[in-house]
């Protein structure tokens, strides 16, 4: 890879990226930019790009916090700076792995130098090399939550705080933010989405032209970068000397009333939560103004700080895309464009009418239509299929599968219904102790929770367990030779925090669409049930995967992803109609589930079976399920059977299905969680009114 960057004026289209890039380069406070949009963008290329065209900054020699000479940090670790020289150098990219330890962001200290000699031995992290410059999170929705509630929070702040058994260190931390994501493989929580100043929605051009120049010009980069980089020199030259000119005048921008007044109509008009979105507005609108040259934010101003910092922030649950009506934000602007006392707002103006002779008529009512829009969440990747199952068990079910007919009859098929409305679901958990990435489903060890126990560091120490280390110490100190009140330690004494929390989980849910499933009433009721269960998986940071089975096989309509999102539109489309290969269906998740395990080892899975229990598709059909369903019970597999019969005659055939695979079977009914809480009164009441007989 060359080390000449891509030119920034070089990258083709991408005018709202760019635009929200450049105002974040102008004012930082604006609180950075989340870029969305499909792989193969140009994303990374014009985040990287960025860092070239800002000012170089001066700093303090010998600091490791990047302090500016003429403001140095009051706190800063390497501080004071009084007598010390300092030296210029270019504004710094700083790239966030994806697998990131907190560590490595906040820095780290050695506590047992700290306990045992008394220092405060701390290495800096990513923050405190970003300060004054850029900071990238390429993939930030594939980040921990509690990873990016921390950037969040310094990006805020302005200031990276570490706390470790009562040592702290803070230090200087303001930064540009930049994150991007593909929202095909999931979405950020609202609240987080909410903390980003602006965000953009960018997709790759259908113009064959446009398409044209951009391969030309990579081609071009990759051929020669020296040489293609001083094409743009002269164009990168003058950017960087207005995003300085811009940075110049922004003090000098003028918010008035009238622009202030349109912003906060916006934000009650769109009935954002909270009041960033109001903040971020005004100073993206400033930002605008100066980038352009101005002294005053004008309406146009207010328009586009809209359309940048409000689409992210109207999203109401997990399955909403962030999406602006446009013809109610020129409405709302309109409405709000004159002063309070303006003479065409005035009653006695609007009063007036023609003369006695004339018709007088007044205004009448506004329009006040306030529909919002219904944007499309596409742009899913299309499955792919897997290999079946290479283990003997499953080989030699999967070959005991009836083989179709070369030129089988068509399956009759039925069109895809709505789903029901969500609901909020009981809890469905994995039994034991896990060892996965942090979430809300299944109990596990992880870093933050309850301290449980205490053992050996097992590598850097992190958390002390301060108690446990003292108990082993103190038998000890005698031998040690201590003579005043502080303890001698060895490393041999520290121990650290073994903490229970919860685990996120792979939930892979296993759909029976065939013809006995096709009822329109049913069908929406089942897809309902298995919304409410995509949206638990949301709020519990879970990975979802789904595969669907009718007439002749399996599918994996849904290869394992964190986005939910889409595993809500693949539900939304499913059709239905045809015979009910069950055994076909449970095969295919046993294959699934043996390539995650090699992917990712810590991951515990939960499969949810959506049946009725029915199995047709040849003579053994029935026995062929329950025997693929004893694989998951050989390897302890979770599960859970949501039955879906109905009808006054049951055969309890998905209860059955449950008990070969060592799992739970519930009906759609209990699936809810008030109704389970209304199950849990009514047998609390049965057994308080049976005590009191029995009195």
């Amino acid at each position: 890879m060359s080390d000449v960057r891509y030119p920034f004026t070089a990258v083709v289209g991408m005018a709202d990226l760019r635009l929200g890039l450049l105002l974040n380069a102008v004012s930082p406070a604006v609180g950075g930019v989340l870029v969305r949009g499909e792989k193969g963008t140009a994303k990374s290329t014009m985040v990287r790009a960025l860092a070239g065209l800002l000012p170089s900054i001066a700093t303090v020699d010998d600091c490791r916090f990047s302090c500016d000479p003429a403001a140095p940090d009051p706190q800063c670790p390497d501080g004071p700076h009084a007598s010390s020289g300092n030296s210029e150098r270019p504004s710094q990219l700083v790239e966030l792995p994806v697998g990131v330890a907190e560590d490595r962001i906040v820095g780290s200290l050695d506590l047992e130098r700290a306990l045992a000699e008394g220092v405060k031995a701390y290495e800096p992290g990513l923050l405190a090399k970003a300060h004054r410059g850029v900071l990238y999170i390429d993939e930030v929705n594939l980040l921990q939550d509690h990873v990016v509630d921390l950037l969040l929070d310094a990006a805020a702040m302005g200031r990276s705080y570490v706390e470790r058994e009562g040592v702290s260190v803070r230090h200087a931390a303001r930064f540009l933010l930049v994150g991007t994501m593909n929202p095909e493989e999931g979405e950020l929580r609202p609240q987080l989405l909410d903390r980003f100043g602006l965000t953009v929605e960018i997709a790759a051009t259908r113009d064959p032209a446009e398409r044209a120049e951009v391969v030309r010009r990579r081609l071009a980069y990759d051929a020669d970068p020296a040489g293609f980089a001083a094409r743009f020199a002269d164009e990168e030259r003058a950017l960087a000397e207005r995003i300085t000119a811009a940075r110049e005048l922004l003090p000098k921008v003028e918010l008035k009333d009238v622009a202030l007044r349109q912003i906060t109509a916006v934000c009650a008009a769109f009935e954002v939560d909270g009041l960033r979105a109001d903040i971020v507005m005004a100073r993206t609108a400033v930002a605008l103004a100066a980038w352009d040259g101005r002294t005053e934010v004008l309406e146009e101003d207010v328009r586009k700080a809209a359309q940048l910092a409000l689409p992210h922030r109207r999203r109401r649950n997990p399955f909403d895309a962030p999406g602006l009506d446009e013809e109610q934000l020129d409405r709302t602007l309109e409405e709000h464009a004159q002063p309070e006392d303006s003479p065409e707002d005035s009653p006695e103006t609007e009063a007036d009418g023609d003369g006695p002779d004339g018709d007088g008529d007044g205004p009448g009512p506004g329009p006040g239509d306030d529909g919002g829009p219904g944007p499309d969440g596409g742009g899913a990747p299309e499955p792919e299929g897997g290999p079946q199952a290479p283990e003997a068990a499953a080989s030699d079910l999967a070959e005991q599968q009836p083989v179709p007919a070369q030129h089988p009859a068509p399956a009759r098929e039925s069109a895809p219904v709505a789903a029901g409305d969500p609901y909020r679901t009981r809890l469905f958990a994995v039994r034991g102790t896990g060892h996965g990435a942090q979430g809300r489903r299944s109990p596990a060890e992880t870093d933050s929770g309850y301290t449980v126990r205490a053992r050996r560091p097992q590598g850097a120490l992190s958390r002390l367990h301060l108690t446990a280390t003292l108990q082993a110490a103190a038998p000890h100190q005698v031998a040690r030779g201590r003579s005043g009140a502080a303890l001698v330690l060895r490393k041999d004494d520290f121990r650290e925090q073994v903490r229970k929390g919860r685990e996120s989980n792979l939930v892979l849910f296993v759909v029976d669409a065939s013809g006995s499933m096709a009822a329109r009433q049913r069908m929406t009721a089942v897809k309902g049930a298995v919304l409410s269960l995509l949206m638990d998986a949301y709020q519990r940071r879970d990975k979802i995967g789904m595969i669907t089975f009718r007439g002749a096989g399996a599918e994996l309509a849904l290869p394992p992803t964190s986005s939910v999102e889409v595993g809500a539109a693949r539900l939304e489309s499913l059709p239905t109609g045809g015979r009910t290969p069950l055994a076909a269906g449970l095969l295919r998740a046993h294959e699934v589930l043996r390539i995650e395990r090699l992917r990712d080892p810590a991951r515990r899975p939960l499969v949810v079976v959506v049946t009725d229990g029915r199995a047709t598709g040849g003579r053994d059909a029935l026995a062929q399920s329950r025997r693929a369903a004893g694989l998951f019970a050989a390897q302890g597999v979770a599960s859970v059977v949501l039955d879906c019969e109905s009808g006054p005659v049951r055969l309890g055939l998905a209860r059955t299905l449950a008990g070969h695979l060592g799992g739970t079977s519930v009906t759609l009914d209990e699936l809810r969680a008030e109704g389970v809480a209304s199950l849990v009164r009514e047998s609390r009441d049965n057994r308080a009114t049976t005590m009191r007989k029995a009195a």
